[in-house]
């Protein structure tokens, strides 16, 4: 039996560790990029180092495993400065079998929900590159220009506060049933903020659901190894175990919900953009 794009996505989601160096030390903790666990998830992947963020691309799910920045003080003073610019755009150094397309998304129902964000942007070259698909996945309206929208203005806080942040951003794949825009692209069942603070050496993670039914939205924060262990990926191979099993607490983020209600709730262990132009 010939295996579907799904299916192959789910055999990503058992084997050694898969570790290509990064040409983009300067946005991982320790310059040290993330380890694969699964050695079919890093199947046609590539990096693509731009200037403000990295993106490691897959082509079995035309998007990317994740999109990581190194972000200072200085640089989201920078970006505070600058209004929303840039045009959405397909990465064409990649085969077209292994790329994501505008037209893919047109008339899906899902945004291209930015991995890292426009606004974390620190000039207008940066800004523009962050519009590329490989810095997209899709996600529900309600999430990414919702609770997803609070949670980066929420990091974007605590730097803003002082604190240099190693933060990696990227989708979930979970269970038998996955759905594909175009019979192309694989749609998250859930996207992850992954952030680690060096100077505290404190680090923590949002995890949002990706469900454009559900009557509410909310986020999950956990433990870097909790979700670690449900994404197959060491996200932060430098860091000490014992800052990856304390779950830094990390503001609830703030805003509007469906309900009104409080958007975020604890995970101490295992547990579980933008608007499309």
């Amino acid at each position: 039996m010939s295996k579907t794009p799904w299916m192959i996505a789910l055999a990503i989601l058992s084997a050694p560790a898969f570790a290509a160096p990064t040409t983009c030390p300067q946005f991982y903790a320790g310059g040290v990029a993330p380890d694969i666990n699964k050695p079919a998830m890093a199947k046609k992947t590539k990096e693509f180092c731009y200037s403000a963020f990295d993106v490691m691309n897959s082509g079995v799910t035309l998007t990317p495993l994740w999109s990581a920045e190194y972000l200072t003080p200085k640089s989201i003073a920078a970006a505070a400065k600058l209004d929303r610019k840039g045009n959405f755009h397909a990465e064409d150094r990649l085969p077209e079998a292994e790329r994501a397309e505008l037209d893919d998304y047109e008339k899906s129902g899902y945004d291209r929900g930015h991995l890292s964000p426009n606004h974390d942007m620190p000039d207008r070259d940066a800004q523009q590159e962050s519009f590329v698909l490989t810095n997209m996945v899709p996600q529900a309206p309600k999430v990414n220009r919702g609770l997803w929208a609070e949670i980066e203005k929420t990091v974007r806080q605590q730097v803003q506060a002082g604190n240099s942040l190693y933060v990696i951003t990227g989708p979930m794949f979970e269970g038998s049933s996955l759905t594909q825009l175009n019979k192309r692209v694989m749609v998250p069942t859930a996207v992850f903020k992954a952030v680690y603070d060096p100077k505290s050496q404190r680090a923590g993670a949002y995890v949002v659901t990706n469900d454009r039914n559900a009557p509410d939205i909310k986020a999950e924060i956990m433990s870097i190894a909790a979700l670690e262990q449900r994404l197959k990926i060491n996200l932060f191979p430098a860091i000490p175990d014992s800052v990856k099993s304390t779950r830094w607490p990390l503001p609830d983020p703030t805003g509007p919900t469906t309900t009104g209600q409080s958007k975020a709730t604890a995970a101490t262990t295992s547990t579980h953009g933008r608007r499309a132009h």
